[in-house]
């Protein structure tokens, strides 16, 4: 799966998941301000991406970190990555 792709799918799962504007999903977009997501969102989020990439996110410290859709992307494709060199 290529770098693009997985942003695709994180992207297509947030905006059908919170019902999000496409046009506000930048990779500079702040989840709290731009993207006006709320601190319980951000464990339907976690729950969104494990269902969309078939993987656990634990309470890992780069979760709490997360404050841009980059950052997430970053997140996931270092997930995805990290999975792949462990095959």
């Amino acid at each position: 799966m290529t770098n693009d792709e997985i942003i695709r799918i994180i992207n297509d799962s947030l905006i059908t998941e919170f019902e999000l504007d496409s046009a506000k999903m930048i990779p500079e977009a702040l989840l709290y301000d731009n993207l006006e997501l709320d601190s319980l969102d951000r464990v339907d989020m976690v729950i969104v991406l494990e269902n969309a990439f078939k993987f656990k996110i634990r309470e890992e410290k780069e979760i709490r970190d997360i404050r841009t859709l980059d950052d997430i992307h970053k997140f996931v494709i270092n997930k995805i990555r990290e999975s792949e060199r462990a095959l």
